[in-house]
């Protein structure tokens, strides 16, 4: 997400950091890069304007002009303003108010609002530890309701159903049921419709006002960019959502809508769908999203991801393996898996600082699959003790993994490799621990001798 916008500015920022000194016209020609870079990447016009103004305005201050670092001070400038347009701070939804708490998903027809309500089903079950209750009231499009109920089923959230019924009478028997029965969210999954037919809309104002859900979350492609801001406005004229969820992120390079949204209706953007995957999606930070955009990586967000997958337990006692010099192919395989939950290599790349702009190629995602075969195809003795591995067994094992004996000598090598960088690094700490014992060691002799000699006195 974001990358055509991030590699337009990336260009501009980097002509004005090599700037020894500023001026108003260098300032001028930069910001008209921005403009163009933000027209490009579908922000809306009165939004780009109005950034450009307050960037100028700021960097025309003689704090940045007769600054030692001027260039970084007007990248502090940008990211600062792009904060600002974002929301400034994240925003999820209120989950404390009156029990059960109802949002509501509405949207066109297409947005992915029916997968983004079993996300956030998941979400608040797995992250925010609640009881949800997903309603199905979407009777217009075929399949809708067989569609949340396998949703719900993947995820283990109950899904109330009733059929091809009535919507208004569907979501408030669901509301019912959901306090009745102990849950504390209660998600409406409504139909798609068009902001401009008044029956549709008409039909989720009388929604709103049976159960007064305590948040209305508008569900936005983020792929039909500029379009999406458009149709937001409309929505939010007649419905006053309370937020804004945007889908398919990860397949718009541009990122006009979730630059845009915030200026244009008033209202946040609380999540993002970052991929296919019902795991896949994240509360919008607008602080590392302006991170993100400007090359300055997110390591916040990559420590969560860590977190959220890796077990404290498993992660020492794999540290005491290290150190001891004992890492096999079970422990490859195992951290191998951990990256995979963590997602797509590129995205936790992005998150990096200098990384992310390294010449590093395309990577490659099914490489990692096919090492992840070969190892499979491994006996557990043979991981614990690779040395056993001889010819016949590769060629045993490159059949079993659908690859060829040359993919095994690759994945062995990787091994060794990455063994022995462990080993130096393991070395090198050891050696560090030991002279910081030394010189511990002699500063208390140090002052013990200090303390002999003060007695005497």
């Amino acid at each position: 997400m974001f990358s055509q916008l991030s590699d337009s500015l990336e260009s501009t920022l980097k002509n004005l950091r090599g700037q020894g000194k500023l001026t108003e016209e260098n300032i001028a020609d930069a910001l008209r890069e921005v403009r163009r870079s933000f027209l490009e990447a579908d922000v809306n016009f009165a939004v780009t304007r109005d950034f450009v103004k307050s960037v100028k305005e700021k960097a025309m201050g003689s704090d940045v002009l007769l600054s030692v670092t001027p260039g970084q001070q007007i990248v502090k400038i940008i990211h600062d303003e792009l904060v600002s347009i974002m929301g400034g701070s994240s925003r999820e939804p209120r989950l404390d108010g009156r029990s059960p708490v109802g949002i509501m998903m509405c949207g066109l027809q297409g947005s992915g609002k029916t997968t983004f309500a079993g996300k956030l089903a998941l979400f608040l079950r797995t992250k925010r530890k609640k009881n949800p209750l997903l309603v199905a009231a979407d009777v217009y499009r075929p399949a809708a309701i067989k569609q949340l109920q396998v949703l719900g089923k993947s995820i283990q959230v109950p899904v109330y159903e009733e059929g091809l019924g009535n919507p208004v009478d569907i979501i408030r028997n669901g509301y019912e049921y959901a306090k009745a029965n102990g849950f504390d969210v209660v998600i409406y999954d409504t139909a798609g419709r068009l902001q401009v037919d008044d029956e549709l809309m008409r039909e989720l104002e009388l929604a709103c006002d049976a159960v007064k859900p305590d948040e209305i979350l508008f569900v936005a492609d983020a792929m039909i960019g500029q379009e999406a801001v458009n149709v937001a406005e409309t929505f939010h004229k007649r419905l006053h959502f309370t937020g804004v969820c945007l889908s398919k992120m990860d397949g718009d390079t541009r990122g006009g809508a979730a630059l845009s949204i915030l200026k244009i209706t008033g209202k946040p953007v609380v999540f993002v769908g970052t991929g296919e995957k019902l795991h896949e999606i994240d509360v919008f930070h607008p602080d590392r999203m302006a991170g993100r955009i400007l090359g300055m990586g997110d390591v916040v967000s990559l420590v969560e991801k860590a977190q959220s997958v890796i077990d404290e337990k498993d992660a020492k006692s794999l540290t005491k393996r290290i150190m001891n010099n004992q890492f096999d192919l079970e422990d490859f395989l195992s951290q191998l898996r951990t990256i995979k939950k963590m997602g797509a290599i590129k995205d936790l790349i992005g998150l990096i600082p200098g990384l992310n702009k390294l010449p590093l190629g395309d990577i490659n995602e099914k490489d990692m699959v096919h090492v992840e075969a070969v190892l499979s195809s491994m006996t557990p003795r043979e991981r614990k003790n690779p040395k056993s591995i001889d010819g016949s067994r590769r060629k045993r094992i490159g059949a079993g993994s659908g690859t060829s004996v040359q993919k095994v000598n690759q994945v062995l090598s990787q091994y060794e490799q990455m063994r022995d960088m462990m080993k130096r690094m393991s070395s090198m700490m050891g050696k560090g621990n030991a002279q910081a014992g030394i010189n511990k060691g002699q500063g208390e002799k140090f002052h013990a001798k200090k303390d002999k000699n003060k007695k005497k006195h």
